[in-house]
Order: structure tokens, then sequence, then C-alpha cells
């Protein structure tokens, strides 16, 4: 599956940009990825990583910290920020039915995941990669930081100009990471490579020593600090899975849903944000960052547009295949244009039909596209009953999704495309 757009605020009220990858509708565990000193979530590690995670079964958001990438705000604040970012966006998965057992951290975002890990109660695992013993550890690298006075800090770093906050030194000086470790009471993995250059080997050792069982080191033997080979990210991917599959927690059980009911809850994330819960089948629904939403899911006219398209193809797919015609694949592309102080809503619906079929055949498909049930209930209008949920609902038939199939198999019945479906008649 493609990574969706997952937006979150942070504990200050800024918008932070996040990416949820996820290889599976419901994946085993879900995962939260900080990224190192300076990079964003593009990151090669972020994104190689993720998404080696996501192929595993895992749900994994990468996201850009404060002042970084695509999240609001000045970057350059400290250590402090970037371990309240972490928990903001642990609460936010969480709060989106979406619950995060595991932190991973590469390089500086690894000293992040190890101060955040103990305000995040429901992670049981904190993996990092390439990260260092202290925070302080990143001065070694910013020349002249330690003797700015109190106003923003000019550093260059990889060849990218940035500006630290004044307070950035003093906020470092604070942070206690041997204490961290050492009441992390979290299950740890330390995945470092013996050859890194920018943070040494002997940080592994510090962290190591620190940490109580179970704690575990993995030799990442050749690769570069970056994890710039896409087969060194991949084996840490690998290693991370396999080892954290040992301290899940079954994920809890949601409320029980019928088949013939869709739920739909607010997250608490951002402003439109929702849980869809469609049998065995959850996802986000929201709205675009132009009107207040975060973008994390499609619209409830993207929805809507869904429904017209896969009912179309699947109409199309069984007529065809019920007249034995040589149809090899349907495409179905909806475009909604919305009503006017004139006009009604529209939906566009471009239908591509791949396969040696005769014009006669293909105009026929095309018929029988209109009536598949989704076109006929948004022509021909449904009755919506609302009630408060406390009171039992009684079983409508007509939303039951054997009853549509069976419309669809009506649609296909009969090729007289002026005769309609017996419940529509």
């Amino acid at each position: 599956m493609p990574g969706v757009r997952f937006d979150f605020e942070n504990a200050a009220g800024r918008r932070l940009s996040g990416v949820l990858e996820r290889g599976v509708a419901t994946p085993q565990a879900y995962v939260v990825f900080a990224h190192c000193f300076t990079c964003d979530k593009r990151s090669h590690a972020a994104v190689r990583i993720s998404r080696a995670l996501a192929d595993q079964g895992f749900g994994v958001l990468r996201f850009d910290f404060t002042g970084l990438g695509e999240s609001e705000g000045e970057f350059g604040a400290g250590l402090s920020s970037d371990v309240t970012d972490v928990v903001s966006a642990v609460e936010a998965m969480n709060a989106a039915g979406h619950e995060v057992q595991v932190l991973v951290g590469h390089s500086f975002g690894g000293a992040a995941v190890l101060a955040a890990a103990g305000q995040c109660p429901t992670v049981r695992a904190v993996a990092v990669v390439n990260a260092p013993a202290s925070a302080e550890h990143v001065l070694r690298h910013i020349e002249g930081v330690e003797s700015s006075g109190a106003g923003p800090v000019p550093v260059e770093i990889a060849g990218r100009r940035f500006e630290l906050g004044a307070g950035f030194v003093a906020d470092l000086a604070q942070q206690d990471q041997a204490q961290r470790i050492a009441h992390l009471k979290r299950a740890l993995l330390i995945l470092h490579a013996p050859r890194d250059e920018v943070v040494g080997i002997d940080n592994a050792t510090e962290i190591f020593v620190a940490a109580r069982h179970p704690k575990s080191f993995i030799s990442l033997d050749d690769a570069d600090h970056l994890l710039s080979a896409k087969a060194d990210s991949d084996y840490a991917a690998a290693v991370i899975a396999a080892w954290a599959a040992r301290y899940l927690t079954a994920p809890a059980a949601a409320p029980a849903v019928s088949r013939e009911a869709v739920r739909v809850e607010e997250t608490g994330a951002g402003k439109f944000q929702v849980a869809v819960q469609a049998g065995p089948t959850r996802f986000l629904a929201d709205e675009p960052v132009d009107v207040g939403g975060l973008d994390s899911g499609p619209s409830p006219y993207d929805l809507l547009g869904a429904a017209l398209g896969a009912c179309t193809a699947m109409t199309c797919r069984l007529y065809a295949d019920r007249k034995g015609w040589p149809l090899d694949k349907v495409s179905v592309e909806i475009t909604h244009e919305a009503r006017t102080a004139t006009t009604k809503d529209r939906f566009v619906r471009e239908i591509g039909l791949e396969g040696e079929l005769d014009a006669d055949q293909t105009a026929r498909v095309l018929e029988i596209a209109e009536k598949c049930p989704i076109h006929r209930t948004l022509t021909e209008g449904a009755e919506v009953i609302t009630r408060a949920r406390p009171e039992p609902a009684p079983t409508l038939e007509a939303t039951d999704r054997g009853e549509h199939y069976v419309r669809m198999e009506e649609a296909c019945a009969d090729d007289d495309p002026a005769t309609p479906c017996p419940e529509q008649a």
C-alpha cells in the first residue's frame, strides 16, 4: 500500500507533517520512526526502514520534527523539542486507533526515542540505529556553537545551513541520557555500524552498558552512518521486525461491527479526522489541509466516488464474465463537481475497458454500468433514517452486502437495459 499523509499537532499547537506506511490493512503493531539530526522524513534511512517494516507487517509513522521538512515551527530548540514531538506523534497515532508499541530512532532521533519512551505507556520496545549515547554528542559536529552568545547560531551541517536556537546548548546539557537508559523499562535493541565515522561504535557500548535487560546489540557490519545502501536499511528493518515481534501485545479488540454496518468515530487528531471500520477493514477519512483537515485519508466525497467506481467495475466484470466476453481489465475514474445555485452535484465517470471487445460489446458493458446499484441509489434517491445509536437498529435488507451483490447480478441478468431491478421497479 502507498503511504498516506498523517499530520498532527505537537504540544505547542504546531502542525507536524507525517507519512503512515502500511503494507497490510491491519498491521500487527504500529511504530513511530524518528529521523536523524537535520534530516527529515524523506531521508533514505527513514523511508527505506519504514517501508521495509511495513512489508514485514507493521504500520510505521515517519514524520518531520519541528521546523524540518514540511513541519511548522523553528528548528534548533534542542532535544527537548524532539522528545515532545515523538510523544505527540505517539499520542496522535493512539488517538487514531493505531496503538504504538515500538519506537525506532536513527542517530539523534535515537536519542529522542530513548528519552521519549518513558512518557509513552503503550510503547513496549525501543530500537536505535547509529545513535549517540549522550545528547551533547551532536556538538562535536557543530563548530563554534559552544562559544556562541545569546542569539541564534548559524551552522552548516553536511552542506546544509541552519540556525540553532539560543537555548540549544543549554538544553542539551540538561539531558541525562544515561539515567533515562538505565530506567527505560522497555526492551532495547541497539544497531550500530562499527565503521560509523559520525557516531562512533563506542556510543553503542555506552548505551548497552547503561541499559538493563532485555537488551540486544546487532552490528551493521560495513554500513555508513546514514545507511545509504538499501541493503543495510532493509537488513536493519528485518532485524527490528523479528526482534520486536517477541515483545508485542495483541491489539485491543475493536467494538464488534457487523457486515451490515459501517462504524465511523472521531480520532481526536486534527479537526475532521475519523476512523472508519467496514467489516474487518479499517482506515482513516479526513478533509484536505486547505479546508482545515490533515489530508490523512479520503474525504467523504472521495469515499462516495470510490463506492460508485468500485460498484461500476464489479458490475461490468460480473456481466462480461457471464457473457464470456474477452474483458481483461476494468478501470474507473470518478470526479465530483459540487452543486451550485443552479446545478445538482455531478459525478463524472470514465470507464476503461481493456481487452478485445468489439464495438457492440463495449457499448453493452457501458449500458450495464448505468444499472450498477450505487449508480441507481445516487440517481434515484435513498431514504436516510437518523436515530440515537443506543436504540437497537433493525436489520435493513437494502444495506446488506449480500443483497448488494444480488442487485449487481440482477443488473447483469436482463439484456434489456430498460428493465429495472425488481427492488427498484
